[in-house]
């Protein structure tokens, strides 16, 4: 069963689902948790725009960390920066390096046309990634 769980949070709303569903899997079968939160900027032609400031990427990490230890779950976080283009290779890398058997991932609903056009974090890391995935449903109040 899966021991090292890697759990992917961004600033969505979200992220809360796959946090949670992570720290019940991890209690499960006592496995170990890496929260890692990818900081990311876009590229324009004349330059680099961060699309977060690093005290909410903090925050957003800090509060998956404090919600997985709340319940009895051994989790670590890292926090990385990269392009918008990079945020998938960054996670498969991670999950990687932590030695992951399973991804977490909170996935973002467009649509078909939408997606063709900015594909979906979730959909990028299945192709970067030998591990296996898990895509965590949005809580009904998270609309």
């Amino acid at each position: 069963m899966f021991q090292r769980i890697l759990v992917a949070v961004d600033p969505s709303p979200a992220r809360r689902s796959a946090v949670r569903l992570a720290g019940e899997l991890a209690q499960l079968v006592n496995a170990e948790v890496r929260v890692v939160h990818v900081i990311a900027s876009a590229a324009s032609v004349a330059a680099i725009v961060p699309l977060e400031d690093d005290t909410e990427a903090q925050a957003v990490l800090d509060e998956a960390l404090t919600a997985l230890r709340d319940q009895g779950v051994k989790a670590e976080g890292t926090l990385l920066r990269g392009l918008t283009t990079q945020v998938a290779a960054a996670i498969s890398e991670t999950a990687e390096e932590f030695g992951a058997d399973l991804i977490v991932l909170s996935p973002h609903h467009r649509s078909a046309a939408q997606a063709l056009f900015d594909p979906r974090v979730s959909d990028a890391v299945a192709h970067h990634t030998h591990t296996a995935i898990l895509l965590a449903p949005e809580s009904q109040d998270q609309g």
